[in-house]
């Protein structure tokens, strides 16, 4: 079955239904429900923290196939900024990753954006970008601004 002739009754009626299916599907490594909410064009990307700009649909499923090979990501999105507009959104945030090492339990913050576009399936990923975050808790003792530039 072709990727436009998906049903439309499992698409995402929200870009925040949209995200929580990333999250899940990010969490348990399942790579089919993860490129199932991607759109079906050449130009979607995705940059994974410290990594390039990976572009086309194949490409970004290999990548992520390289990463599921170590088990799910364990990301948490946290302190989502949404900005919403007919047929479009943008969401900026951060991921809270939590893995147990051989040091004991360890968190790791990602900055990420997710890019999403309304078409006739529902609401689709056209980009990820996720960048390296700092040590701390974000935000923590810190008093940010709301205005950017």
């Amino acid at each position: 079955m072709s990727r436009s002739a998906l049903p439309a009754a499992g698409a995402a009626n929200t870009p925040d239904e949209l995200e929580a299916r990333f999250y899940e599907a990010l969490q348990r490594g399942d790579l089919d429900a993860l490129m199932a909410l991607w759109a079906d064009d050449d130009e979607v990307m995705c940059v994974h923290p410290g990594g390039p700009r990976v572009v086309g649909l194949g490409a970004i499923r290999a990548s992520f196939e390289a990463i599921f090979a170590n088990g799910g990501v364990p990301a948490q999105p946290e302190q989502v900024h949404r900005l919403h507009w007919l047929g479009g959104a943008v969401h900026h945030l951060v991921e809270r990753i939590t893995a147990r090492t051989q040091q004991g339990e360890q968190t790791a913050w990602v900055l990420a954006t997710n890019v999403f576009v309304k078409g006739p399936l529902g609401w689709q990923l056209v980009a990820h970008h996720a960048s390296p975050g700092m040590p701390e808790v974000p935000g923590a003792g810190a008093d940010l601004p709301s205005t950017l530039h």
